[in-house]
C-alpha cells in the first residue's frame, strides 16, 4: 500500500510541479555553469548504494570536499542558499520514489562516509526507504547554520548532530502509522510555502 501511494503522489507531484522545475533548473545554471541537477551517491534499505536526485545547490565539483556542509559554506551558490531554505532543492528525489530508491517519509538517506561511522543500534535505520521528509528532518531546520564556523563540518555532524538525529527517526519508525506520514508530509508542504514566502 505504501509503495502504491508514493508511485501515485510521485507522479503527480513532478507532472505538477513540471513548471517549477523547468525555472529552478534554468535559475541554478543562469546563477552557476554547469548541471542542473546533482545526483550524489547515498545510503539505501539494506545498506544499498544509490543516486539521490537534487536540484545543484553548490559550485560544480563541490562534491569533491566535505560532504557536510557549515555556515556560509563557499561552495554554496547564491541560488543554491535559496533552494536549500525553502527545501527546493529536494523536490527532484520524487524520481527516487518512482525508482524504489526512496519513500515519500522516512529517515534521511546519508553519504556512505557518514552511514560508515554509523553504530550496530544506529544502522536499523537502515531496515527501511529513506524518505523524501522526515520527522527528523522537519524537527532539524536549518543544519547547517548550527554548525560553528571553524570546525570541521563533517566531524561536527558526526559527533553532535548525527546521533540526536537517528534517535528521533528510530523513536517516530516505531510509532508510524499511514496519518502520521501523511501528517509530516503536510507540515513539509506547509514549511516549504512559508519559506518561499520569507516566513
Amino acid at each position: 500500500m505504501r509503495r502504491a501511494i508514493d508511485i501515485v503522489v510521485a507522479t503527480v507531484a513532478l507532472a505538477a510541479l513540471s513548471p517549477l522545475f523547468l525555472i529552478t533548473a534554468l535559475a541554478v545554471i543562469i546563477d552557476s555553469p554547469g548541471s542542473a541537477f546533482f545526483r550524489g551517491w547515498r545510503v539505501g534499505k539494506d545498506g544499498r548504494l544509490f543516486r539521490m536526485w537534487k536540484f545543484r545547490s553548490m559550485t560544480k565539483g563541490a562534491e569533491k570536499g566535505a560532504p557536510i556542509t557549515g555556515a556560509n559554506d563557499a561552495r554554496v551558490t547564491g541560488v543554491g542558499r535559496l533552494l536549500r531554505r525553502t527545501k527546493l532543492d529536494e523536490l527532484p528525489q520524487f524520481l527516487n520514489v518512482l525508482t524504489g530508491d526512496m519513500t515519500l517519509v522516512g529517515p534521511r538517506p546519508e553519504a556512505p562516509e557518514v552511514v560508515a561511522r554509523y553504530t550496530p543500534r544506529q544502522r536499523a535505520v537502515l531496515g527501511v526507504r529513506p524518505g523524501v521528509t522526515g520527522r527528523a528532518q522537519l524537527d532539524a531546520g536549518e543544519e547547517p547554520e548550527s554548525i560553528p564556523e571553524g570546525v570541521d563540518p563533517h566531524e561536527y555532524y558526526v559527533e553532535r548532530l548525527m546521533e540526536p538525529k537517528l534517535q528521533r527517526d528510530l523513536e517516530y519508525l516505531s510509532v508510524r502509522t499511514p496519518l502520521s506520514d501523511a501528517r509530516i508530509v503536510f507540515e513539509t508542504a506547509t514549511y516549504m510555502l512559508r519559506s518561499l514566502a520569507g516566513k
